[in-house]
């Protein structure tokens, strides 16, 4: 709510020092002050169980409104003015409104009043600047992560204590990697202030030798961007070859060094599309403020199509990856959860919805198709397909699951790595190898696949094995599927950033795979954030 709504006046905008300083004594006498101030707290607190709790547990002495307050006040007043730095909507906590405000005040009740607005206006910024404005689940299916909202309570002890400009600058997440996006954000928003990168390059495509006025537009594009030093050249050269190059490196694209379809669009990209990355990028951190990521953890970035081992900030294991399709019941979520085991030589428990969607159409049409997989009855037994008539069921009465023995053509591959859940969703090997060359590679039924799943296994098995690697390949060789427990369970967290800044803080794009960013935008824009204007 709006805070010009909040005492359900209008108020105007008056300067800093106007903010009240002293409480007013009325001619009715000082037991008739304090019960008008008393009251109006208790009433208007009255509808939010935090601040009623607060309040009376404090007998209703005020945090924003008395003289001793005055630091506690501006800084508050400052942290609402800096909100737009965030990406958080300024109108949101209208903080002329509230100045304005303690320049009204003409009675103690008038005082009380004023004193759980201002509260009110601290806990929609305490909220929002922690975990984030929005409801993912509301927005997107697909985001399913617990967020760790704050409790109003002790939101509002903390801001009660001695060091208040101390706990608002810490409310934000402290992560290294928010730092670096709101430098990032500074950056983009003095460069759209310049007018941005320049003309946009007039090509579907371009390759080394090309000359001609779009390889001037290239050239000009990526000078402004950083890659390219001052040329005077119009041919497509070496130099741009090898800045095209460092610009698809940066981008997780096909570093070939041609400046295909899908670069030159990159390429083509306003500002402002990679403000609104930043922007989304900074709300999913507030999300995971106050999740203990680990030490040691699993980075699973879906639009990067790679997975990571993290160890005290640093990557000590990195592969390339396959997610789910963008297909609404194949996109891979988006969660933390924690790793406890990986099996070697696995079966595959196929879904019910890959049984009843896919094969069964299959073995309706032909019984011997998907032969490779056994069928299985409520018993555990397999099946014969010759046993049954397929004709009989549909996918709501059909009776049997199917499992696809260990071999070197599962589709989970020689291992997988498990965190359990109630989306099915976890890390694996796979056979289809050739994928993993694809650029864009989001082809799976949800589940990520590993390019490089036996040196994940070994990077695991290291802190519990003195042989990692042996002991490995002395399970595989058995042929039958083991269950290897961590010792210490591995946090794995399964994110989606199109933004995200490198150890250096270079912040690089990736694509909107599955459209999550796009909404999310739209989302926060309803909700007041405001990207700056462009100027061509």
């Amino acid at each position: 709510m709006a805070g010009k709504n909040r005492m359900g006046v209008v108020w105007g905008v008056v300067a800093a020092a106007t903010l009240w300083t002293a409480p007013v004594a009325l001619a009715e006498g000082t037991a008739r002050t304090l019960s008008g101030y008393t009251q109006a707290i208790a009433v208007s607190a009255a509808r939010d169980e935090a601040l009623a709790a607060f309040y009376a547990a404090r007998d209703y002495r005020p945090i924003w409104t008395s003289e001793q307050d005055a630091d506690r006040r501006a800084a508050l007043l400052r942290a609402l003015e800096g909100a737009p730095a965030h990406g958080l909507p300024a109108e949101r906590y209208d903080v002329e409104g509230l100045r304005a405000a303690f320049a009204a005040v003409k009675t103690e009740r008038d005082r009380g009043e004023l004193e759980v607005a201002v509260s009110r206006a601290y806990l929609d910024y305490a909220h929002d600047i922690s975990n984030g404005i929005l409801d993912p689940k509301s927005i997107d299916s697909g985001i399913v992560r617990e967020i760790p909202r704050r409790d109003g309570l002790d939101l509002l002890r903390g801001i009660a204590g001695d060091r208040p400009a101390l706990y608002l600058r810490e409310l934000a997440p402290q992560a290294p990697q928010y730092a670096q996006l709101l430098k990032a954000k500074l950056d983009l928003e003095a460069l759209i202030a310049r007018g941005g990168w320049g003309e946009t390059v007039p090509a579907k495509s371009l390759k080394p030798g090309d000359t001609g006025p779009a390889v001037l537009a290239l050239r000009e594009r990526l000078r402004a961007m950083g890659y390219l030093g001052r040329s005077a050249t119009a041919v497509y050269d070496a130099d741009i070859q090898k800045a095209v190059q460092q610009y698809q490196f940066d981008l997780g694209l096909t570093p070939d060094g041609v400046a295909g379809a899908g670069t030159i669009d990159e390429i083509n990209r306003a500002p402002e599309e990679r403000m609104k990355s930043i922007l989304v990028a900074l709300e999913r951190l507030r999300w995971m403020n106050g999740i203990d990521l680990g030490a040691r953890h699993i980075w699973v970035n879906i639009t990067d199509f790679s997975v990571r081992i993290v160890d005290h900030g640093k990557t000590s294991f990195e592969s390339v990856t396959v997610v789910g399709q963008n297909q609404s019941d194949r996109r891979t979520p988006e969660f933390s959860d924690e790793m406890e085991m990986m099996v070697i030589n696995p079966s595959w428990h196929v879904p019910r919805s890959i049984v009843t969607k896919e094969y069964l159409p299959m073995m309706q049409r032909n019984p011997n198709a998907a032969g490779h997989i056994n069928l299985i009855d409520s018993r555990g037994r397999t099946v014969p397909r010759s046993a049954v008539n397929f004709s009989n069921y549909t996918a709501r009465n059909f009776p049997f699951a199917m499992r696809q023995p260990p071999s070197q053509g599962n589709a989970l591959g020689l291992v997988k790595f498990l965190f359990p859940n109630k989306y099915n969703i976890y890390l694996h090997d796979t056979p289809s190898k050739s994928l993993f060359q694809k650029e864009t590679r989001a082809f799976s039924h949800g589940c990520v696949r590993v390019g490089k799943p036996f040196e994940l296994a070994y990077a695991l098995l290291a802190p519990q094995s003195e042989d990692p690697k042996g002991e490995f390949h002395r399970i595989l060789n058995t042929g039958n599927e083991t269950t290897v427990r961590l010792e210490q369970p591995v946090p794995v967290h399964l994110v989606y950033y199109t933004a995200w800044p490198t150890a250096r803080g270079h912040v690089e794009y990736r694509r909107d795979v599955y459209g999550r960013d796009a909404a999310l935008f739209a989302a926060l824009s309803k909700a007041g954030v405001e990207l700056p204007a462009f100027s061509h």
